[in-house]
Order: structure tokens, then C-alpha cells, then sequence
């Protein structure tokens, strides 16, 4: 979609035509609605309604209610922060005092919307012509007060009073970016932002050794996935590293230090993936009174239950043989049918597993493959 066809899809003859389309879609066949359509309106205009309201439906399950009355790009959206986390980081910014957002890279605006709403006064910056008039549109559609910059983000200074915010860009034109050197802006100017106080929404896989000195470093999981990492510039922070997990907003705070390692008690704890990934393993063991099972292992043992809420908690019920035939007939043996695996340090596919199992039985059961004492070792569990 170009500049032209999106100020178009603006005006009333878009507002119309989108509005259509989205009564009559699922009434009428794409191709029977778009060869209509087409007749009276120009075929990229059609195009362009037809996508727009087909990002919509799908934008629905990352920014809820609001997507209805949303613009998107097929890339944007997908690059767009999902609406509870950007709303967890907005209102953590405007509750330590900050007046005044500078989104240095703003895209269509997922996370400028989320500052608005918190009170901070908002400048979005986009190179992208188009994404730069659909994060303006966006601002307006949900009657929020903010502007939209086109120009390179690099040569934008923050002002005075606004702390920068960037998302830097993790896709070139063969995909996606893992290399923290290879993204745009590069991360020795992330870095020089953050050391200055800024927040920086980064990859979670992102190497903790990269994290400057005196940053804040959090990572977020959503509905149990892992989402992100926020950095918390000088000033920003207050702990080393955090963990949060929506949308109960649990979290767990540490430096990363090393929990003790001891044998497998009567519980076993499975940590949130925010946790395992903030390296506070060790310090949710502590939480729960309990120990790590094998020193490259996230699973806590504990001799007694305390149910923590950035962790599921099982009972185990008995150690079960590893090897494939000797665990299926452990399994037929207490008439399991509908298994369910969860691994970790083992070379197991569980879905694979499953399938060769072929169990038949009537109960359902749940089980651990994992290592202790580098031993790969199989338990019997349920939920406590």
C-alpha cells in the first residue's frame, strides 16, 4: 500500500468502502466481493480496504477491542508489541515521574498509543512515509494526543525533558535479525541511549553479557509465552534483572546468582519462561524454598509445596524408566491414553514420543523427561 491509496483509504469514499467490506465479508466470496467492488472503486483502493479489514481480524488477538479502529501494514502488524505489554511498559514509565516520550523508530504506533493513554505527552518518529501516516491515523482513531515525525530516527535528539524509546529493527530483506550488530539502529547506538536513560524493547533472546552496566534488564512473558526483553536505562531501573508475567503482572527480581543443587524431592517446579531467561532460576528457588535438580537444568525441587505464581508446581508420583519400551510399558501399566510430555536438556520430541507411544488406555498422565546428575531421567507427575 502505498502513501496515495492510504490517505485515500482515509477519506470518506474509504471510510465507506472499508466499512462495506467488512459487512459483506464472509456474506459474499472474496472474489465475488472484490469483482463488485471494483466496478465502482479503484482496484488498488478495493485491495487496500480488502487487507485492511483482514489485518484487523487478525490484529484482534494482540491489540484486543482497539483493532477495530486501527490501521496496519501486513509487516508492521507483526512487529507491533502486543497491547499488554506495551501498556505494562507505559504505566511503569509514567509511575517514575517521566513527562514526555520521544519513539525514536514509532512504526504504526503500538507502543506511542499505550504512552498516550499512561498521560506521557508523545513524539513518534518514522523514516517509512506510510507507516508514519498510519501511526498518525492510528493517534487519531483512538483521539490521542501526539505527532508523528517522518525523518531518520538517528538524527532526531530527544528533547530536554522526553526519554527515548526505541524498538530497534530486527529484519532485513532476507527475514529476521539475531545478531545484535546486524539491527537497526546498530546496538552500539542503543547502547550510547541507554547509558544517556532510555527504554529499549529488544529481542528475549538477547545475551545478558550485552546488558550495560546499571541498565534494568526484563524480560516478559504473555499467557505463559515469552515475548520480550525491556532495558531500563540509567536512572530507570531499579534491580538487575526482572521477571514479569502476564497478565497476572507476577514478577521476580535478582541478579542472576546461581541457585544451591540438590537431589529431586516430592515437588518439582517448572519456572515461567521470563524466569529461565532472566537467569532467576536460582532466586525462584529460594522463593519456594527449594534447590535446582542439576545446575544446567530450570526445574526446582522442594520438600514441601509452595506454589509460587511465576511457576507451574507438580507432585511427582514415581520415577518412570527412560528408555522408550520399558516407559510404554510403564505407561500401559497404569492404563495411561492421553500422555502429555514436558522435556528439558533431553533430546526428545514430544509430539514424536507420543505418536510412537501409541498408549490406548483410559486415564490421562503427565510427564517429565529431563537430566539430573547429567542422568536422563523420566518422572510421573501431577499438578499440585
Amino acid at each position: 500500500m502505498d502513501l496515495e491509496t492510504f490517505e485515500r483509504l482515509l477519506s470518506p469514499e474509504g471510510a465507506a468502502l472499508l466499512a462495506e467490506v467488512h459487512e459483506r465479508a464472509g456474506v459474499e466470496s472474496d472474489l465475488a466481493l472484490g469483482t463488485r467492488l471494483r466496478r465502482s472503486h479503484p482496484v488498488e483502493l478495493v485491495a487496500a480496504a480488502v487487507t485492511q479489514n483482514h489485518l484487523r481480524g487478525l490484529a484482534r488477538a494482540k491489540l484486543g477491542d482497539d483493532a477495530a479502529r486501527l490501521w496496519f501494514t501486513h509487516d508492521a502488524l507483526q512487529q507491533a508489541t502486543r497491547g499488554s505489554v506495551a501498556r505494562l511498559r507505559a504505566e511503569r514509565l509514567a509511575a517514575s515521574g517521566a513527562t514526555a516520550v520521544v519513539d525514536l523508530g514509532c512504526g504504526i504506533g503500538s507502543d506511542l498509543l499505550a504512552l498516550a493513554r499512561a498521560g506521557l505527552r508523545v513524539r513518534g518518529v518514522e523514516l517509512d512515509p506510510v507507516r508514519a501516516a498510519v501511526a498518525r491515523a492510528n493517534l487519531a482513531a483512538l483521539e490521542l494526543p501526539g505527532e508523528v515525525l517522518c525523518a531518520d530516527a538517528t538524527t532526531v535528539i530527544p528533547l530536554d525533558d522526553e526519554v527515548a524509546f526505541l524498538d530497534p529493527a530486527r529484519r532485513d530483506g532476507r527475514g529476521r535479525v539475531f545478531d545484535p550488530d546486524l539491527m537497526s539502529p546498530s546496538w552500539d547506538v542503543v547502547t550510547e541511549h541507554l547509558l544517556r536513560g532510555a527504554v529499549v524493547k529488544t529481542m528475549p533472546g538477547l545475551p545478558h553479557e550485552l546488558v550495560p552496566d546499571g541498565v534494568e534488564a526484563q524480560w516478559v512473558s504473555d499467557g505463559g509465552d515469552l515475548v520480550e526483553a525491556c532495558l531500563w536505562g540509567i536512572g530507570l531501573g531499579s534491580v538487575a534483572r526482572r521477571a514479569t508475567a502476564l497478565p497476572s503482572g507476577a514478577e521476580l527480581t535478582g541478579d542472576g546468582t546461581r541457585g544451591v543443587v540438590g537431589p529431586v524431592g516430592p515437588y518439582l517446579h517448572e519456572p515461567d519462561d521470563a524466569v529461565i531467561r532472566s537467569g532467576l532460576v536460582g532466586r525462584l528457588a529460594d522463593e519456594v524454598g527449594g534447590w535446582l535438580i542439576d545446575p544446567r537444568i530450570a526445574y526446582v525441587s522442594a520438600d514441601h509445596l509452595v506454589q509460587h505464581p511465576m511457576a507451574r508446581s507438580f507432585r511427582i508420583l514415581e520415577e518412570l524408566p527412560f528408555r522408550e519400551k520399558q516407559l510404554k510399558a510403564a505407561l500401559v501399566g497404569h492404563d495411561v491414553g492421553t500422555l502429555t510430555v514436558k522435556k528439558r536438556g533431553v533430546d526428545v520430541v514430544p509430539e514424536k514420543l507420543v505418536s510412537r507411544l501409541r498408549l490406548k488406555g483410559s486415564r490421562t498422565a503427565t510427564i517429565v523427561l529431563t537430566r539430573v546428575e547429567d542422568r536422563a531421567t523420566c518422572f510421573l507427575v501431577e499438578r499440585a
